[in-house]
């Protein structure tokens, strides 16, 4: 009995340095100071924004009538129509991109020259191009570009490491493919939302590793960018965020060693590992970068170390927060102020990035 209680012993010691050393990473807490963000104005949520809330709480009440194993398929409808686009003068042209399901979004008299790459959020797990075609117009029409949103593969049907593969292979294709056909582009971004700009962040630092053209600039709303869970704000803004609080509130009752082991089999890669958690690569070299996210949302903290800790290393990073809005809130423009708000501000880095004008300085009226 005393040989087994030992033998169990240094298993279990085993497990926790793996855990500690190599499933969770490296400390992230020096870069949980204010070092290279700024604010955008603090001003109290509009009605506009308490309605969306409101409408969370009914998404919430009615998968409480779907049985669990429906749950997927489920939020997967109910995301590919939520969010209808009105904009008849929208142009949508679908495109197999080597491969990749994907669909061209032109807003009227965009520049098919300049394309921006779009990666759709949805928790690895759901979402598309059409459950976003409201932010790809609204891209297209800032940018003046052409949009390729892709429908990259979604786990659980397949590993993680696919979807990545899609990304990498779209934007491959775009530098010399638009909507017009063959041909090189005048200026290339990259965007997206929640994983998606998980996946963003992931996709430009492989970028400026393989040596490829370089995004004029990139956008992540909202991104994810420590899936090993380290980020304090995972629990400590569960009551605060009406989106993601109520669907992983259960998951905050895991303790985080479980949810560890869990997602290294899940991704098939250590969580801690840069490709699914990019705020614990090398973030420098990079190209000018807005991530716009929300103070009151669970992956707040995800955004705030990776903007520091990129400040840090050298890369032109900004942060731009905004105090009550819920996760990805520029999905609901353009009856939400605060959307039409962001995406002013998203317009305004993308312009002055590609003239090489970009410095990441307050607009009139926010708060440094």
């Amino acid at each position: 009995m005393t040989e087994f209680l030992a033998w169990a012993l240094a298993v279990m010691v085993v497990l926790w340095l793996i855990q500690i050393l190599y499933l969770r990473g490296p400390d992230l807490r020096a870069f949980d100071g204010p070092i290279g963000q700024r604010r955008s104005i603090n001003a109290p949520p509009s009605a506009e924004h308490q309605a969306v809330v409101a409408s969370l709480g009914g998404i919430a009440g009615a998968l409480k009538r779907v049985p669990r194993r429906q749950h997927l398929a489920w939020l997967r409808n109910y995301m590919d129509n939520a969010f209808p686009l009105a904009e008849a003068a929208i142009r949508i042209a679908p495109v197999d991109v080597a491969g990749v399901p994907a669909e061209w979004v032109l807003a009227p008299n965009a520049d098919p020259q300049r394309r921006l790459l779009y990666i759709h959020g949805g928790a690895w797990t759901m979402g598309s191009p059409k459950s976003h075609r409201r932010l790809t117009a609204k891209f297209s029409e800032v940018a003046n570009a052409a949009v390729l949103a892709i429908d990259y593969r979604l786990m659980p049907e397949h590993p993680r490491l696919a979807g990545i593969e899609d990304c990498r292979t779209a934007w491959r294709w775009m530098l010399d493919h638009g909507p017009e056909g063959a041909g090189p582009a005048s200026a290339v971004f990259v965007a997206g939302d929640s994983a998606g700009g998980n996946l963003t962040l992931s996709l430009i630092a492989w970028v400026r590793d393989q040596g490829l053209r370089a995004p004029n600039a990139a956008v992540a709303l909202s991104p994810a960018t420590d899936v090993s869970l380290g980020s304090p704000s995972l629990k400590g803004n569960i009551e605060t965020d009406p989106m993601l609080g109520p669907l992983f509130k259960a998951l905050a009752k895991i303790p985080r060693a479980v949810l560890l082991w869990f997602g290294w089999f899940q991704n098939r890669m250590r969580p801690s590992h840069p490709v699914i958690s990019p705020v614990f690569g090398d973030l420098s070299g990079l190209p000018p970068l807005l991530v716009q996210a929300s103070e009151a949302e669970m992956l707040i903290d995800d955004s705030r170390r990776y903007v520091n800790k990129a400040s840090a290393a050298g890369s032109p990073v900004t942060l731009q927060t905004w105090p009550h809005m819920v996760h990805v809130w520029q999905l609901f423009h353009p009856e939400l102020p605060e959307g039409r708000e962001a995406f002013e501000e998203i317009g305004r880095f993308l312009r002055e990035s590609s003239q090489g004008r970009w410095a990441g300085g307050p607009r009139d009226g926010a708060i440094s």
